[in-house]
């Protein structure tokens, strides 16, 4: 049986082993392969194999490639290299979203930012999961990590995973690894609200509280963020009304501020008697210190400031409320909670989903239900008794 003859894309050629250095023979492949979409140039792969066998295989596959427009040229672009154009390129994101975004990279680009990204495989991307579930990664700084929640997990996946079908957008990789990653089981969450009880006491205990007015907007359904960037300009004691633009929140360790987080985020409240009744007294407050002062301080813009006029940062807005909590004799629940808090008493009393989530500035109503509406252990046993009076009555019917 005669031997098949090369075709013309396969040459057989003589090289020098770059171990052993001794002469050795390699099939060398050589195929046009269009466009480079990077360059925007011409482009052929070159790849030299030990076998014919392989050599034809190799031939057949990059020429099926290339066919497809699927072909990727060989590529030194780093796994570092890629998530910072990628974050570069992330213009329409806010401060706060690109912090997060570089948080959830960090991992990633400590452990693998030295290695062609091309190279990246499942197995990389299921141990990094791995140990940040088990703890004790590293960051940069040298500070090893406690374990981090599957919730947080999921989130370095699904951040990986854009990153890497922007890279193979770009032709730079064949294939999404982080794709075939399996997400982290995420247990039940039980979210604490206040009942309507608590809500009462703490309500006394803060009548005369300074930042008494930054919890009371907490509990009528306004984002830890909305509470620290409302300005004395968007309230309107006279006509009874607070209009929600602008939000002060926390980003890489800064704070920044920008509109509200979304467009039903912008909305515009009736203010209830009482809240304004408790923002008129603080804007009293607020006047008497900045008389004291002088011209020392400023710029007394925000609703919720410091006794100097400066407003708050969101984490330190935190910090006060457990404080305030604790003085109170109330069970801690986190400053986000009492947004939740507005939102599951109002959904007990019957307001309508719809105007729930107008409120507190949801486009989607279910969603509003499903992530603040909170049935409460004694609503839970309201339904009870109630359940039990209509039993017993049926059951006296039937005597």
């Amino acid at each position: 049986m005669s031997r098949r003859q090369l075709p013309p894309q396969i040459k057989k050629i003589m090289v020098a082993d770059r171990k052993t250095g001794k002469t050795v023979v390699r099939y060398q492949v050589t195929v046009d392969t269009g466009i480079n979409q990077q360059t925007g140039r011409r482009q052929q792969a070159r790849r030299r194999y030990a076998t014919e066998r392989e050599a034809r295989a190799a031939l057949v596959e990059i020429a099926d490639a290339t066919a497809k427009g699927q072909f990727v040229s060989r590529s030194k672009v780093t796994v570092e290299a890629m998530c910072a154009a990628y974050l570069a390129g992330r213009h329409n994101l806010r401060a706060s979203s690109k912090s997060k975004l570089e948080y959830d990279l960090a991992p990633l680009r400590e452990r693998f930012g030295h290695l062609p990204i091309q190279r990246l495989t499942k197995a990389h991307v299921d141990g990094l999961v791995a140990d940040l579930i088990a703890g004790g990664t590293t960051t940069a700084k040298g500070r090893r990590r406690k374990p981090w929640s599957a919730h947080s997990v999921n989130k370095v996946i699904a951040t990986v995973e854009q990153v890497l079908a922007d890279a193979k957008g770009q032709g730079i990789v064949p294939r999404n690894v982080a794709e075939l990653v399996n997400r982290v089981a995420v247990p039940h969450e039980h979210v604490d609200t206040f009942t309507e009880a608590e809500v009462l006491v703490l309500l006394g205990a803060i009548a005369d509280h300074r930042l008494g007015h930054a919890w009371e907007l907490a509990l009528s359904g306004l984002r830890r963020g909305e509470v620290a960037g409302l300005r004395w300009a968007d309230v309107d004691l006279e006509s009874g009304s607070l209009a929600i633009t602008n939000n002060r929140v926390s980003a890489g360790g800064q704070t920044v501020e920008n509109d509200p987080k979304s467009a039903a985020s912008r909305r515009t409240l009736p203010l209830p008697e009482r809240l304004i009744a408790v923002l008129r007294t603080a804007k009293a407050r607020q006047a008497a210190e900045r008389l004291a002062l002088g011209a020392i301080g400023g710029p007394w813009d925000y609703v919720v400031c410091n006794e100097v006029g400066q407003p708050y940062s969101p984490d330190v807005l935190s910090r006060y409320w457990s404080s305030t909590v604790r003085a109170a004799g109330v069970r801690h629940i986190k400053l986000h909670a009492a947004r939740h808090t507005c939102a599951t008493l109002m959904d007990l009393d019957g307001v309508p989903a719809a105007v729930i989530a107008a409120w507190i500035g949801h486009k989607d109503a279910s969603l509003t239900m499903k992530l603040y509406a909170h049935s409460q252990d004694d609503a839970l046993k309201a339904a009870g008794a109630t359940l039990n009076r209509v039993v017993t009555l049926r059951d006296t019917d039937v005597i």
